[in-house]
């Protein structure tokens, strides 16, 4: 990984400093904590100015208390067999109620989404854009027009980076397959195996839990380690418990949260000898999804971890070095999902407006969804080549379908057809290059 800014390790609590706030401030103790905007790590806090009468490593401890008193434990263990726990602040709650009103459906979305065929095509675009990103984060380079021509034509990978890309696709149609089951250890397994199939250089590697021989550790380019996973012996038990938090319904907690600390338990572990992170966001969308956030098909998180990925980095080593709060981690990625959100709907809209304009020039026209999609992106770029394997894979529909949607158009001058080998291929035609 790039090298990332290692926070500094926040002061020893201190008895002594915790029986002076006690009884020097004790106004100062109860007040409620600060709100999750200002949930500053000792990184950023000790340049802060603290509140009269207290010095930094004073105002450190006043913090911690508070949030301590409101912390809520989780079953994910430390390597000292210490408890993570979170902060649940007003801020939060406020954010995760507002996801829950967009991610659940209940915002508003007209025919462009909630059509059978838009859907679909919405959906594959989606799979599509994780996959190519969250690749991308891992190290795949490749460009976006040819991962996306080989995903909808259904070519074989040419090389390391673009099988990273195709694996990652389809195990995020797995993951939408298993929505209906609870999650095991061999659903991860294969989905591991799925994510690294002829990527690893063990083959063996995919598919397993690493073994006390193969040492993984997470560390910069220059060689500094941010983080050392639990050893092997434990992962078994780990994965146990991991799947058991992720099936389970009791106690109740807001379920973008449980799928944000599944993609941070998975990570943490690192119980894979590679594809952690993939495996990781696979398991993040099955729980998300499976609590019927249905948005989250339309939605992808790793095009905006790649934007900023030592902010992501960051999030992780934030948690770790202040006695594994994922409060940290938690408002990290309940942004991510807000910026992801937020650019779904700025999509939506912007389709929108070009389906009407597409609409107003196809006035009288008896045509489908998918043809008057299609005719728009031809209207675009009217030098692409369109494939009935392509254009019935942004849909997801039939062959058949797919080619009477073509030859429909073609019929009706919208498109050319030539023959290239085996293949037809379609083209933008006379009514539409006028």
């Amino acid at each position: 990984m790039a090298s990332v800014h290692k926070p500094a390790s926040p002061p020893a609590f201190s008895e002594e400093i915790l029986k002076r706030l006690m009884g020097e401030h004790s106004a100062l103790v109860f007040q409620p904590p600060e709100p999750a905007e200002r949930y500053l790590h000792w990184d950023e806090l000790r340049y802060r100015r603290p509140p009269d009468g207290l010095d930094a490593v004073m105002w450190w401890h006043l913090t911690r208390f508070r949030r301590r008193i409101k912390a809520i434990q989780v079953p994910l263990r430390n390597v000292r067999n210490g408890a993570f726990s979170f902060v649940l602040t007003d801020e939060i709650q406020r954010r995760l109620h507002d996801l829950s009103l967009k991610v659940g459906g209940r915002i508003a979305f007209d025919e462009i989404i909630t059509h059978k065929d838009a859907r679909e095509r919405y959906y594959v675009a989606s799979l599509v854009e994780e996959a190519i990103t969250s690749s991308q984060l891992e190290g795949a380079s490749t460009s976006r027009r040819v991962a996306e021509r080989m995903i909808h034509e259904k070519r074989a990978p040419r090389d390391e980076h673009e099988r990273m890309i195709m694996n990652n696709y389809r195990a995020m149609v797995r993951v939408g397959e298993l929505l209906n089951e609870p999650i095991d250890e061999e659903h991860i397994f294969e989905l591991h195996r799925i994510l690294t199939e002829g990527t690893l250089p063990n083959p063996d590697a995919a598919g397993r839990l690493r073994t006390s021989s193969e040492t993984v550790e997470i560390s910069d380019d220059e060689g500094e380690v941010y983080h050392s996973p639990p050893p092997a012996a434990e992962l078994a038990g780990r994965m146990r418990a991991m799947c058991d938090f992720a099936n389970s319904t009791e106690p109740f907690l807001h379920p973008v949260l449980r799928a944000i600390i599944l993609h941070f338990w998975l990570a943490y572990d690192h119980p894979f000898v590679d594809g952690n992170g993939r495996t990781a966001r696979a398991l993040f969308y099955w729980a998300a999804r499976r609590a019927d956030y249905w948005l989250f098909e339309f939605i992808s998180i790793s095009q905006f971890l790649l934007k900023a990925p030592k902010q992501y980095a960051r999030a992780f080593l934030l948690t770790e070095s202040d006695s594994d709060d994922l409060t940290y981690f938690v408002l990290h990625q309940i942004h991510v999902i807000e910026q992801a959100m937020a650019g779904l709907i700025k999509f939506v809209e912007k389709r929108t407006k070009d389906l009407r304009e597409t609409e107003e020039l196809l006035d009288g026209e008896d045509l489908n969804l998918r043809q008057r999609d299609l005719l728009r992106e031809a209207m675009r770029h009217p030098e692409r080549s369109i494939t009935t394997e392509g254009h019935r894979s942004k849909f997801n529909v039939a062959y058949g379908t797919a080619r009477a949607d073509l030859e429909g158009l073609t019929n009706a001058k919208y498109l050319d057809r030539s023959k290239m080998g085996k293949k037809y291929i379609y083209r933008a035609g006379e009514r539409i290059k006028r």
